[in-house]
């Protein structure tokens, strides 16, 4: 099969897309045909092996994570002798390790059916930017009618789906992104775009219930103060700060103030699971939640895919065909 792969940390342009074997499922997996992948800031990371401490997770020296995505879009080729919820031809979405190759092995419990709404290129884009965006919304906000929630980087992959899922629960809703962005969020549902090349959220008179800080361009004592009582901030940026630990300071900051400050919510991991992934379609699938797509590459082109991605300005998500 052919499969891009990384072999030593630099350049996206390192990728090289080569002839593999084709993986075997295990007892409790699903081997895919991928159909599309999604690639993240995440992949970025790992590819260029920065921050360094990126390479304490995925290998000293080189990565151990050699072919690039975490979400894929397909249908089931074939299953492990203990999978019991899917057959071949199924046409599924989920969260794997792998997947900008044409066959992935996926976690049975890492899969679940794509909605007929979706074509593969949105349904790819979902598993994890849709879960962690949960997680955040259903789980730490608790989002409800009435409750203003920020949304801080509301034009990407997270953000996206972050801005319909608090609307979708009724709560007001403002996302901050650039002037360029703005029609795309008041389009998913923002009640209010603040631009944050002209207006600094953090300097204005408004208070909110839930700030959600996906591009870490300010500090947690700045996101504290824009805070209604009993509000609280959580940071979700990993991808900015120094080349050496990134935005690791910050979150063992937040960490360690969460058990002092109320106000201080605790930075958190959303991964996909069959619980959310499951919660995430059924949004879907009632149309209260929709993936934004901002560029398609064939898998030829996953390099200037992830180039793209690392520079911090894609709108929503970025999808790669197979």
């Amino acid at each position: 099969m052919k499969a891009v792969r990384l072999h030593r940390y630099g350049s996206p342009d390192l990728l090289q897309l080569e002839e593999i074997d084709s993986p075997a499922p295990g007892a409790h997996e699903v081997l895919v045909c991928v159909h599309a992948a999604c690639v993240h800031p995440g992949d970025w990371m790992i590819v260029t092996g920065r921050p360094y401490a990126v390479r304490l997770l995925f290998g000293p020296f080189r990565p151990w994570k050699s072919i690039p995505g975490f979400d894929l879009a397909g249908r089931v080729e074939a299953v492990g002798r203990n999978v019991t919820e899917f057959t071949p031809g199924d046409e599924i979405f989920g969260y794997c390790y792998a997947p900008c190759a044409e066959y992935a092995c996926v976690a049975e419990d890492k899969l679940v059916r794509k909605p007929d709404r979706l074509t593969f290129e949105e349904a790819a884009a979902v598993a994890l930017n849709g879960c962690v965006a949960l997680t955040a919304i259903r789980d730490r906000a608790k989002a409800k009618p009435g409750q203003k929630v920020l949304i801080n980087g509301a034009s990407g992959g997270v953000g996206t789906f972050a801005v319909q899922m608090a609307k979708s629960r009724g709560a007001e809703v403002t996302g901050v992104c650039s002037g360029g962005n703005a029609e795309l969020v008041r389009s998913i549902g923002a009640d209010r775009v603040i631009d944050y090349t002209r207006e600094d959220f953090t300097a204005a008179e408004e208070r909110y219930d839930f700030i959600l800080d996906n591009a870490g361009s300010h500090s947690l004592a700045e996101l504290r103060r824009t805070l209604a009582p009993g509000g609280i901030a959580v940071p979700n940026n990993s991808s900015s700060g120094s080349r050496w630990i990134g935005n690791f300071a910050q979150v063992a900051s937040a960490v360690m103030l969460s058990f002092f400050l109320p106000k201080q919510g605790r930075p958190f991991v959303g991964l996909p699971n069959k619980e959310r992934l499951t919660a995430v379609r059924d949004l879907i699938e009632c149309g209260e939640v929709t993936p934004v797509i901002d560029r398609t590459y064939p898998l030829s082109e996953t390099s200037e895919a992830i180039a793209y991605v690392g520079n911090g300005h894609s709108r929503g998500n970025v999808v790669v065909t197979v």
